[in-house]
């Protein structure tokens, strides 16, 4: 392939090729976490993480792209174990962008680190001529601290470990979807985008036992699961009855032939945790207005050495289903 193309950006298979054969050698990363980790001293560990914001619509159901630029880079420090402690947002703006708009999406980046108390440090602004981007594109990068005890990572996944869910899968994506075509759905969907910074630091006082956790944003918690297979070398098995995929988010998929599996997320985590304290971990988290429908949907099975690690789908009709990663571009744009 000699062209890029819009499942470039998709989170499934063709982004992982992209960034696994051209750009990380370029730079010689070895590591595809949500965030580098950077040891200062033999006490103090940075996380510190990017991203880019190119959301269509700018608005959407629930949020808009400025309060989604925040939070989606405060999940990925959280998702880490670090407490994020600022941000940098950068602008890129068309000519002709209303200036109420971009006050309007500004004060929901303001509200958003307000929320989850971190603070805007720096920026940078850039205009672009008309029909160079719509409407706006956002950069924005964090900076979190790891304490010394906390150490989660894929390393510490064993047979045996449950998955966990911390909430509804698929809002996201809808909530974008529907916008941009004009639909309706009932019950109505709205984005789930959260700062999860304010769950994690209630769920890592059982550090020891949450053995890693991502957020599951393009490619859905599909494309997710098989990376943390892979990264581990483990089989993971999911069950079908236990997924909490809200009614609307089902209708939608439906109607337009979408798997929810796949469906973006914005405000809720996956983590492993280990089987004698995964109760505990779920009990936390429903504790916690962010982990209200918290699920255990599925366990680490046996180490892989002569294949590639497999995701299965135990189904409600009693099959199994073989999970993959996205392999083209099912909701683009969507963050």
């Amino acid at each position: 392939m000699d062209k890029i193309l819009l499942g470039h950006g998709s989170g499934g298979i063709l982004m992982h090729r992209l960034i696994e054969e051209i750009v990380a050698p370029m730079f010689n990363l070895t590591d595809f976490n949500d965030s580098a980790i950077i040891g200062l001293n033999s006490n103090e560990r940075l996380a510190y993480t990017t991203d880019s914001y190119v959301v269509s619509p700018l608005f959407f159901p629930g949020g808009n792209i400025g309060d989604l630029a925040i939070n989606g880079t405060i999940n990925d420090l959280a998702v880490m174990g670090a407490e994020p402690i600022c941000l940098t947002v950068g602008l890129i703006l068309e000519e002709g962008l209303p200036i109420e708009t971009l006050k309007t999406v500004l004060q929901s980046m303001s509200e958003a680190a307000r929320v989850a108390g971190v603070k805007v440090v720096a920026g940078d602004t850039k205009v672009v001529d008309k029909g160079k981007c719509d409407g706006m594109y956002i950069n924005t990068s964090g900076i979190g601290v790891i304490k010394d005890a906390i150490d989660i990572g894929v390393h510490k996944i064993e047979s045996g470990d449950k998955v966990i869910t911390s909430g509804m899968i698929g809002n996201h994506g809808i909530a974008v979807m529907s916008k941009r075509h004009g639909l309706v759905f009932e019950p109505p969907v709205e984005t789930d985008s959260a700062p999860l910074n304010l769950l994690t630091r209630e769920i890592l006082s059982y550090h020891a036992h949450i053995k890693m956790m991502r957020d599951p944003t393009r490619g859905g918690i599909a494309t997710t699961l098989k990376e943390i297979a892979l990264q581990s070398g483990h089989d993971i098995e999911i069950d079908e009855e236990r997924l909490p995929i809200p009614q609307g988010v089902v209708g939608a998929c439906e109607l337009l032939g979408l798997d929810p599996l796949y469906v973006a997320n914005e405000g809720i985590l996956v983590a492993i945790v280990s089987d004698v304290k995964a109760e505990d971990v779920l009990s936390k988290m429903r504790a916690n207005p962010l982990g209200k429908d918290a699920q255990i949907i599925g366990e680490v099975k046996g180490k892989v050495v002569e294949r590639k690690p497999k995701v299965v789908l135990n189904t409600l009709i009693g099959g199994k289903r073989i999970i993959d990663m996205l392999t083209g571009e099912q909701l683009t744009r969507i963050c």
